[in-house]
C-alpha cells in the first residue's frame, strides 16, 4: 500500500529511527512501510496519524484495495 511516510518525514526532517520510536516500532518497520513491503496495522497506520496530526487517509492511499 502506498503512503506519503517518506515525504512527510522529508519536508518534517525526521528520520525513520525517530518516527519509528515515537510510534512504538523499529527503523525497518518504517522502512518496510515506505517501500511497500509492510503494510502497517490499523492500530500502527492511526499512530502514524497521529504522530503528523493527519488522517489515516491523508497519508495512506486505499485506492488500489479491493472491494468488498
Amino acid at each position: 500500500m502506498k503512503s506519503r511516510i517518506a515525504e512527510l518525514r522529508k519536508k518534517r526532517k525526521i528520520s525513520q529511527e525517530e518516527l519509528a520510536e515515537a510510534v512504538g516500532v523499529t527503523r525497518q518497520t518504517i522502512t518496510s512501510i515506505e517501500v511497500e513491503k509492510y503494510t502497517a496495522s490499523l492500530v500502527l497506520a492511526y499512530k502514524i496519524a497521529r504522530y503528523f496530526d493527519m488522517t489515516i487517509e491523508e497519508i495512506f492511499d486505499f485506492s488500489e484495495v479491493e472491494e468488498i
